[in-house]
């Protein structure tokens, strides 16, 4: 489980707004770039190049 504090201060490194964590907090979201960032044993992966796009309805104008 991500520690609610390291939320509070993480951002996405293109646009350098917040992130949220999705229900399972598997994944980071970045609502503004439409990207989001796995999470692999608590430790975000928050390297623009290792970002998907998010799929299906959480993107940000749909």
């Amino acid at each position: 489980m991500l520690d609610p504090k390291l939320l509070e201060i993480l951002a996405c490194p293109v646009c350098r707004q917040s992130v949220e964590a999705d229900e399972k907090q598997e994944w980071l979201l970045c609502r503004k770039c439409s990207v989001r960032y796995r999470v692999e044993g608590d430790i975000p992966i928050m390297l623009p190049e290792e970002a998907e796009k998010i799929p299906g309805p959480h993107r940000e104008g749909e």
